[in-house]
C-alpha cells in the first residue's frame, strides 16, 4: 500500500517529445504521424481530461483526509478514463480543448462531475466512500477492477449522461447481455418510471430535454470496462499487440493499469511504448463558480506525454470502450473478431454471443442501474485483483 505514495512533485525534468520515427502514433483510435502531424498528436493529448493528486479539497467523509497524495492514484486514472466517456458521449471525439478558447455549456458540465466535492458525481469524496460501502477504507490502494466497479455503482446517478456501465469478468464479454442492458432501459413501465416530456423536472440540475431525448432512445450508451490479468508478475508478451490493436479501435477509452503500486492512463502507443496521462502531481483543488465554469488550465496536461515500454505494464489492467449507438457496438465485436484472426495476437478476452454455462450467476455479471443488491457485488469487491484468472498460453 505504502509503496503507491510515489509523487513527483519536487522532481524537476524535461518531458521528452516524441521520437522521430515512422512508426505511427495511436492515440484512442486516431493514428498519426509525428512527421507531419506533431501539433494534432499534442492537442489531441492536451484534450483529454487530466485529473492528479489534489489537495486542500473539503474532507472527504466530513472529517477524512483533504488531499489524496499519496493513494489516490488509481482513483484518478478511473476518473480519467470515465471522464473521456462523458467526452466522447456529451462533445464527441472529435473536440478539443484550446487554451484561452470559451468551451462550451457541456464541457463544463462533464468537467464539473468530477470536481473535488462531495454532490459531484464522480468525485474523490464519491469513489473513496462508495468503496468504503465495499469494503475498501479510505486511503487504502484500489485495483483497476474495484475502480471499474466503483464507477459503475456511481453512474447509476448521473441521469444526464444516462449511461449502460458493464463490466465484464471472467474474461468474457457476452454480446446478449450487453444489449439487454443498453436496451432495457427505454422499456418503461409506467408514469414513475418514464416522466411526461412536459414534465417540469430537471435531471440532477443538468437540461430536462437530455433525459427525455435518452429515454426516448433505442440504445443506450455503453462504457465497456474489462478488468485483466495478463501475466504472473509481468505482462505475457503474447498479449502484446492485442493490446496494441486494442488503442486503434475508435470505441476505444485507453487503459487504465501502470507500474507495481503506481497507476497510469495510457491513452495509446508508439512502437513498443506506451503513452499515458500520469497522476502523480499534487495540485490545489479547484472550485467552480455560480455559473458552473471553472478555471480548467489544471485539469489539461500541456506538455508531451509520458512514456514507458509496454513490457514494464503491470500484468493488472482494465481496457475500456465506449459504444454510443448499436451500430457502434456490432462495429467492435466484429473488429474483435478480426482481431483473433491475427497473427502473433492472442486474444486477452473471449467475445461470445450468450452466457457461457459454467457462469453460475448472470445477474452478477450485469446488474441494470437501478439495482440496489449490493451485495450481489461483493464478491468482486472482497477479492481485488489476485481472483482474476490467469490468461496463459
Amino acid at each position: 500500500l505504502f509503496l503507491a505514495t510515489l509523487t513527483y512533485d519536487t522532481l524537476r525534468f524535461e518531458y521528452e517529445d516524441f521520437p522521430e520515427t515512422k512508426e505511427p502514433v495511436w492515440i484512442l483510435g486516431r493514428k498519426y504521424s509525428v512527421f507531419t502531424e506533431k501539433e494534432e498528436i499534442l492537442l489531441d493529448v492536451t484534450s483529454r481530461l487530466w485529473f492528479t493528486y489534489r489537495k486542500n479539497f473539503p474532507a472527504i467523509g466530513g472529517t477524512g483526509p483533504t488531499s489524496d497524495t499519496g493513494w489516490g492514484c488509481m482513483l484518478r486514472c478511473g476518473q480519467m478514463i470515465f471522464a473521456q466517456a462523458l467526452v466522447c458521449r456529451h462533445l464527441g471525439r472529435d473536440w478539443r480543448w484550446i487554451k484561452g478558447k470559451r468551451q462550451m455549456d457541456n464541457y463544463f458540465n462533464v468537467l464539473n462531475a468530477f470536481i473535488d466535492k462531495k454532490d459531484s458525481y464522480y468525485s474523490i469524496h464519491q469513489i473513496a466512500q462508495m468503496g468504503v460501502g465495499e469494503g475498501k477504507s479510505i486511503g487504502q490502494w484500489y485495483g483497476p477492477n474495484t475502480v471499474a466497479q466503483v464507477l459503475k455503482k456511481l453512474a447509476t446517478f448521473d441521469t444526464w449522461s444516462s449511461l449502460a456501465v458493464h463490466i465484464a469478468m471472467d474474461n468474457t464479454v457476452v454480446m446478449e447481455e450487453i444489449r439487454r442492458l443498453c436496451q432495457s432501459n427505454f422499456l418503461c413501465a409506467g408514469a414513475a418510471a418514464c416522466p411526461a416530456v412536459e414534465s417540469d423536472v430537471l435531471y440532477n440540475g443538468y437540461p430536462e430535454e437530455a433525459g427525455v431525448r435518452d429515454r426516448l432512445s433505442l440504445w443506450k450508451p455503453l462504457v465497456l470496462l474489462i478488468p485483466l490479468r495478463l501475466g504472473l508478475t509481468e505482462i505475457n508478451e503474447a498479449y502484446i499487440e492485442t493490446l496494441k490493436h486494442c488503442f486503434m479501435m475508435p470505441q476505444s477509452l485507453g487503459v487504465i493499469g501502470g507500474k507495481p503500486n503506481s497507476a497510469h492512463y495510457f491513452i495509446g502507443y508508439v512502437g513498443e511504448e506506451l503513452i499515458y496521462l500520469d497522476p502523480h502531481t499534487t495540485q490545489p483543488a479547484v472550485e467552480s463558480n455560480d455559473s458552473g465554469c471553472l478555471p480548467d488550465e489544471t485539469f489539461h496536461c500541456q506538455h508531451p506525454p509520458c512514456r514507458m515500454s509496454i513490457a514494464e505494464l503491470d500484468p493488472s489492467i482494465a481496457v475500456g470502450f465506449f459504444c454510443n449507438t448499436e451500430e457502434d457496438f456490432n462495429d467492435w465485436c466484429q473488429q474483435i473478431k478480426k482481431l483473433s484472426l491475427v497473427r502473433g495476437a492472442l486474444p486477452m478476452f473471449e467475445l461470445v454471443e450468450r452466457q457461457p454455462s459454467h457462469f453460475s450467476n448472470p445477474d452478477v455479471l450485469n446488474l441494470t442501474p437501478d439495482s440496489s443488491d449490493a451485495d450481489r457485488l461483493e464478491r468482486f469487491f472482497d477479492s481485488e485483483d489476485e481472483d482474476f484468472e490467469i490468461l496463459s498460453l
